[in-house]
């Protein structure tokens, strides 16, 4: 079996911090990009962060460029983001997923209709 299973999300106050964790198994993690999406209610997925193999390209939204910070660790077939300054517009689902890129093809990391693998999603809710 392929998966993904994401964790850390929960209730947080503005200008909190969370770190969410990707964990993949059932397949090698190092020939696959890794993107993070949110998706709120009401509005449609967007991308938040994704990093490639070998971490050669990493990307940011701009809504949270400057506040979070993503990481990959293939030995233990995880990634990591973490999310700094916290603000309500970020409450979400907040999805991983894992794109097979065995052609090392670079800059595609940010589209969300190459990932094969999504996660079950975590909440995040930012709120006083």
């Amino acid at each position: 079996q392929l998966q993904l299973v994401e964790s850390g999300g929960g209730l947080v106050q503005p200008g909190g911090s969370l770190r969410l964790s990707c964990v993949a198994s059932g397949f090698t993690l190092d020939y696959y990009d890794i993107g993070w999406f949110r998706q709120a209610p009401g509005k449609e997925r967007e991308a938040v962060s994704c990093i490639s193999r070998r971490s050669s390209t990493i990307k940011f939204a701009d809504s949270v460029k400057g506040r979070v910070i993503i990481s990959r660790d293939d030995a233990k077939s995880t990634v990591f983001l973490q999310m700094n300054a916290l603000k309500p517009e970020d409450t979400a689902v907040y999805y991983c997923a894992a794109h097979r890129n065995l052609a090392d093809v670079v800059d595609v990391c940010s589209i969300s209709g190459n990932y094969e693998y999504w996660g079950q999603g975590t909440q995040i809710t930012v709120s006083s």
